[in-house]
């Protein structure tokens, strides 16, 4: 059976009682039979349960399956009656219909409904686009009623967003009176919105950053940001319950939160910090994962996300494949047996080792099993990870459900039980260029760092405007530790460019571009829309 026909197979629990088992009654809002949005205002325990991460190493065209182990994991915790619950990322429409496909697991291992969630579930990147062309719209009202505030119209900073793939939109020209300039489109995981909404830690913290994004200069170099357009209050109200937690359950009826998705390439790909936190006052174990690998998204939850909220996972579970493995050994037939290309792309499964050592020794790899997959290929997966005093477990989550994840459990929950070790890469008061120079050089392994005239343009009025004490959100490809898709395994000693820095003040970070980095993706050749259908029963089809 396919996804969707899992999906659809298993009775759902009604969601009172998936919030039940939280000990929610009056704090969930339903929509609908199986989903609810959580008033975390209501909830006063202090409970602090333990923070678990799930990452991958570098994505390959044929899935790693990290959402699939989040969800397979937290089923498995559940059997072995432990208190758990998984805070997961909202999916886009973009990659629902154009070439990713959905982002609620897969095979038995899935979050439900599945066609909801990858839809317009309860409508929170709705109102998170709103609120982001309500500010586009003010900032071009403000212009044609006499442009008090002197806004120069060529140094505009804030963008528009679509929560569709439609390359047209990437670069346009407006015409505002008699002025035209020209504009783009974010897709909306990518706008600053999503990233704020996903940071901030309550409705009055929302409305302040909302406020604090740099939306311009005017025709002097000095800053404005949307709070002199008088827009946050606005703003907050469109927001006011898309930022309440999103409420859903897994194929095995336990509980979890979904709650916003910015992208990992090109944001911080990480769910809502509210979400997070409501995760620990309701569970001893919480399941999370961050966009992408360890390179992009955790990195980024563990240096931006964490940073910000003095929060820090007690264990990290790395995804791997065996099929990933032999992608970066640049493999040609992935159905057959080769070890010697598993060899050469295991020092990609040891980059990310070595970056998340420097943060925790709570580190566990997990391979999520295929069938093709050879017990001599495990076996060398298995060695490689017992050499290094690294824990090792198989998942067959995606064909067994949480049984096939219980070995992986059994083990987050003894390293959940060690000491996690604070660590931060660099000091938020560096210079921009010192902590870009301490992620790409010590992270990314690169030897060399050349900045295009732009960026270092970018750099200097940031500075002199002292708004540069604030984390770096790296932008670039997921498929390689580089800027450069095509250099797979562990590239070392290469040269990247900076091409542009982005301040996200409202967010509280800046956004360094490295490579072509599209915030505004197109539509592949062949899109998954042309499989979504619905038949005469009223049952949506060709999600996955």
């Amino acid at each position: 059976m396919s996804d969707i026909e899992i999906a659809n197979y298993v009775v759902k629990e009604k969601i009172e009682n998936i919030g039940k088992k939280l000990g929610l009654n009056d704090e969930l809002e339903l929509y609908g039979k199986y989903k609810a949005k959580i008033d975390d205002t209501l909830i006063k325990n202090n409970k602090n349960g333990k923070l678990i991460l799930v990452t991958a190493i570098n994505p390959t065209p044929y899935g790693e399956g990290k959402t699939t182990i989040s969800i397979g994991l937290l089923d498995a915790m559940c059997l072995l009656k432990k208190d758990a619950i998984g805070v997961l990322r909202e999916p886009s429409l973009g990659p629902v219909f154009g070439m990713k496909g959905g982002a609620t697991g897969g095979g038995y291992s899935q979050v439900v409904p599945m066609e909801d969630i990858n839809l317009n579930f309860t409508g929170d990147l709705h109102a998170i686009t709103s609120a982001n062309d309500l500010l586009a719209a003010a900032i071009d009202n403000h212009i044609k009623q006499g442009n008090k505030l002197n806004i120069d119209i060529n140094n505009i900073k804030f963008k528009r967003c679509l929560d569709v793939n439609d390359r047209a939109l990437k670069n346009i020209i407006i015409s505002v009176g008699d002025n035209e300039r020209k504009e783009g489109f974010n897709i909306t995981a990518a706008s600053e919105i999503m990233a704020i909404f996903c940071l901030a830690k309550n409705l009055k913290d929302l409305k302040n950053k909302l406020g604090n994004i740099l939306i311009a200069f005017d025709i002097n170099g000095k800053p404005l940001f949307a709070k002199d357009l008088k827009i946050e209050g606005a703003m907050t109200v469109l927001l006011k319950e898309a930022i309440k937690p999103n409420l859903v359950q897994t194929l095995e009826h336990n509980p979890v939160i979904i709650h916003g998705g910015p992208f990992a390439n090109i944001a911080h790909g990480c769910n809502s910090i509210i979400a997070t936190k409501l995760g620990l006052k309701l569970s001893d174990y919480v399941i999370t994962e961050a966009g992408f690998g360890a390179d992009l998204g955790a990195l980024k939850f563990l240096d931006i996300k964490c940073r910000l909220n003095d929060i820090y996972p007690d264990a990290i579970v790395l995804v791997a494949t065996i099929k990933a493995l032999k992608y970066n050994g640049y493999c040609l037939d992935y159905t057959k047996e080769d070890i010697k290309a598993l060899e050469k792309g295991i020092v990609n499964l040891q980059a990310h080792l070595d970056n998340l050592k420097k943060f925790t020794n709570n580190v566990i790899v997990c391979l999520n099993k295929y069938s093709n997959d050879t017990n001599n290929e495990i076996a060398y997966v298995r060695d490689y990870c017992e050499k290094q005093k690294i824990q090792f477990a198989i998942s067959t989550a995606y064909t067994d459900g949480g049984h096939g994840a219980t070995e992986l459990a059994q083990k987050v929950c003894q390293l959940c039980a060690n000491k996690y070790q604070k660590y931060e890469l660099y000091n938020i008061e560096d210079s921009i260029q010192e902590k870009i120079k301490k992620i790409v050089i010590d992270i990314y392994g690169a030897g060399k760092i050349n900045y295009s005239e732009n960026a270092l343009k970018e750099i200097s009025i940031i500075e002199k405007n002292k708004l540069d004490k604030l984390p770096i959100c790296i932008a670039k490809t997921q498929y390689s530790l580089s800027d450069d898709k095509e250099k797979l395994g562990r590239p070392l000693d290469y040269e990247v460019t900076v091409k542009d820095v982005k301040l996200y003040n409202g967010a509280g970070f800046i956004t360094v571009y490295l490579g072509n980095i599209i915030t505004m993706p197109g539509l592949p050749k062949i899109p998954n829309y042309e499989k979504i259908d619905i038949d005469d029963a009223g049952n949506i089809i060709g999600i996955f």
